[in-house]
């Protein structure tokens, strides 16, 4: 049983946890795929105080480090469930034949989390600091090109593009930073943005936007993939062979290798929906800063409800909610 549960490694749940654990609470993390959260597949951070230059990397393990260091337990498995569990315990009390004597019977209250490794965790406090994932479009056969000709992260997969063409779509600044690393490994970079202008940093732009292999068009709709069936002689795999958009009311094909998407993040919270409040998009709805429905229960970070999603706020968010739960426990 432990004092808070911490299900989400990111900025929010690492920072929850080292606060928590200088209350003195025991407390255990729970991350479903890398530590340290979307942050890390950013090569270059510029705007978390203390760092005037770091990689996301890095500071996901500097986080991990500094949380453990002070005695969190983590693991690597992906919740499914946390309910909340009702103990009855006696406390001086009798019931004989419809009559109670002594104090009145008390509960206790913990939750269970289930994972869908097989993993049954107890917890007297709960922290949901799920983050988000990537938005995809939807359109037919994206799923299973993913990994395949779709990819999120250029550190990860940039490499295998050099010299071809690439279509990155989005225009915001995630779109940008992947972009200057793609630009100067690739042969070709088009960038597919749906709105009339791109979002980013102008600073960003103009590191991109300068050189000299750029293809940009705003105002697009993304149509569909273009897609080249599977042949016995590469085991029936499908592959990416290009974007169809429309631009300016017609229709166009931006020929390439592989797509990138930076379309924006969404949050995957719908397991927690019987235990605290989302808003029309999924997001969690703090009632006052990161307190639930739920007594005992609470949520940090970018899968809330928020203006701003930045590790800044995220780290604010984590600290609020352990403090919460520590006053909580008292």
């Amino acid at each position: 049983m432990y004092d808070i549960i911490v299900v989400g490694g990111g900025p929010a749940g690492l920072t929850a946890a080292i606060y928590g654990l200088r209350n003195g609470k025991s407390v255990f993390v729970i991350e479903k795929s890398v530590f340290g959260g979307q942050i890390v597949n950013s090569p270059k951070v510029e705007n978390i105080p203390g760092f005037d230059s770091i990689s996301g990397d890095e500071f996901g393990d500097k986080l991990l480090e500094q949380a453990m260091g002070q005695g969190a337990e983590v693991t690597l498995e992906n919740v499914i469930s946390v309910d909340t569990v009702n103990v009855d315990y006696d406390v001086d009390y009798e019931e004989k034949e419809g009559e109670q004597t002594g104090s009145a019977k008390p509960v206790s209250r913990f939750f269970a989390i289930k994972t869908e490794e097989g993993g049954r965790y107890e917890g007297k406090t709960v922290i949901l600091a799920t983050g988000t994932t990537h938005r995809v479009l939807g359109l037919p056969g994206e799923e299973e090109l993913i990994g395949n000709g779709i990819s999120f992260c250029a550190v990860c997969d940039g490499d295998f593009y050099r010299d071809k063409t690439v279509v990155m779509i989005g225009g915001g600044n995630s779109a940008f930073v992947e972009s200057s690393l793609l630009v100067d490994i690739v042969d070709k970079l088009i960038i597919l943005q749906d709105m009339p202008v791109f979002t980013a940093d102008q600073k960003l732009q103009d590191q991109v936007l300068s050189k000299g292999n750029i293809e940009t068009h705003v105002g697009t709709k993304i149509l569909a993939y273009e897609i080249e069936e599977g042949t016995a002689e590469n085991g029936f795999q499908k592959k990416l062979t290009g974007v169809i958009y429309e631009e300016n009311g017609e229709q166009k094909t931006a020929k390439c290798d592989g797509v990138f998407l930076a379309i924006g993040l969404v949050p995957d919270n719908g397991s927690f929906a019987d235990i605290a409040d989302l808003d029309e998009r999924g997001y969690f709805v703090p009632e006052n800063i990161c307190t639930t429905k739920t007594p005992g229960l609470f949520v940090a970070g970018d899968c809330c409800t928020k203006t701003l999603r930045q590790v800044a706020t995220a780290c604010s968010d984590g600290a609020y909610a352990a403090i919460a739960a520590c006053e909580f426990l008292r």
